[in-house]
């Protein structure tokens, strides 16, 4: 799961965000090591239908719609062959549609395409990029059939694939997100992705500025996954009881 690719990120999506140079080693990494990058498209149609994946599948996705994707990560991804999925917050992006929160400078339309035609899945990820959990039914069902309703306009072709803002969801976001029309959704979990996990709670694991070469190498063969991320873990668990308390205090509010 990756975000920002940039030199210069802005300071709220610097620790999500990786250099260039960082995102050029890595996908250099995953041609030597024999991986092939698949659509989480792909994906889940591979596993409700039960189609054949090629070689050490992996799945490389970027979240919210920053426009380095297009500068700097779409020409490595060229020079690889490789495919990947972007999920784009619609009312974040440059131009038509366009609504105030962007943390950086984000992809345009046309950038949009340009990263469609060359085979990246465009998915989506809600329209203004709230906490899903957080929000009633009604918004819930705003952001999620806007975001498709968008995609489907500007690209000709309605996404069928959902990530998370934040990674948080619930049964009941996850029921309407599938509502809306999407086959499968991301999560973040910092874990594999797993069949077992169902088609809408589907985990990734974190690439920041931080990650070195080396763990990046022992994420993506499944070493040591687990204690990589274990503060993390625990932070989300303890973070989810109070999402929870505060939803139940709006609740008793309205």
């Amino acid at each position: 799961m990756y975000h920002a690719v940039g030199h210069r990120p802005a300071t709220a999506t610097h620790r999500l965000s990786v250099s260039p140079e960082a995102f050029a080693e890595q996908m250099e990494l995953l041609g030597d090591r024999g991986f092939t990058p698949v659509t989480t498209a792909r994906l889940g149609r591979a596993w409700r239908r039960g189609e054949p994946l090629p070689p050490r599948p992996v799945l490389i996705t970027f979240d919210d719609g920053y426009e380095g994707v297009h500068r700097h990560a779409l020409p490595v991804l060229v020079e690889h062959g490789f495919v990947a999925t972007l999920f784009v917050s619609t009312g974040w992006l440059r131009g038509a549609h366009e609504e105030d929160g962007a943390l950086d400078t984000m992809l345009d339309w046309d950038q949009v395409r340009a990263l469609a035609a060359a085979g990246t899945e465009v998915g989506g990820h809600t329209h203004t990029h709230p906490q899903l959990d957080q929000v009633d039914d009604r918004r819930l069902r705003f952001e999620t059939l806007r975001c498709r309703e968008i995609i489907a306009g500007e690209l000709g072709e309605a996404p069928v694939s959902f990530a998370y803002p934040y990674g948080y969801s619930t049964r009941r976001v996850r029921q309407m997100v599938r509502a809306a029309g999407f086959a499968q959704s991301l999560a973040v979990g910092n874990s594999l992705a797993r069949r077992h996990q169902g088609p809408y709670a589907l985990e990734r694991v974190t690439v920041r500025r931080t990650t070195g070469i080396e763990e990046f190498e022992r994420l993506v063969e499944g070493r040591a996954v687990a204690r990589t991320f274990a503060g993390d873990r625990a932070l989300t668990k303890g973070y989810a009881v109070v999402r929870k308390t505060r939803r139940a205090a709006r609740l008793l509010r309205m």
